[in-house]
């Protein structure tokens, strides 16, 4: 866990946001590579704070990403795994109401899931 000193006070919902660092630890266990390393970071930048999950398992192609963000939508990498496809959806709803988005990135090898939000 990589947390910066002091991150800025946030009006933030702790349930909802809760729930969302939740679904996106989950996803990076679930689908990262086996006994892989997954990293939680807290990252205060210039468009805001950023919550950050890190694995490094084989990602999702840039192509699929819109898919792996629409609620129901699971990658065809992800049918054998339990799950409603909701997690990912959910994450980004939760950014969305805290007035922030939600990234999905390349972690060469891995996935970068990460909600900006704005201070």
């Amino acid at each position: 866990m990589a947390i910066d000193d002091r991150p800025p006070a946030m009006a933030l919902h702790r349930e909802l946001l809760s729930q969302a660092i939740t679904n996106m630890i989950d996803n990076a266990l679930r689908h990262g590579a086996s006994g892989g390393t997954v990293t939680l970071r807290l990252i205060e930048r210039g468009d805001g704070v950023v919550i950050q999950v890190e694995d490094r398992g084989p990602g999702i192609a840039v192509a699929d990403r819109a898919q792996a963000l629409k609620r129901f939508g699971r990658l065809d990498s992800a049918r054998t795994t339990p799950g409603a496809g909701l997690g990912m959806a959910l994450v980004e709803a939760v950014a969305r109401l805290h007035d922030g988005r939600f990234e999905l990135g390349d972690n060469a090898p891995g996935l970068v899931a990460r909600i900006v939000l704005p201070v």
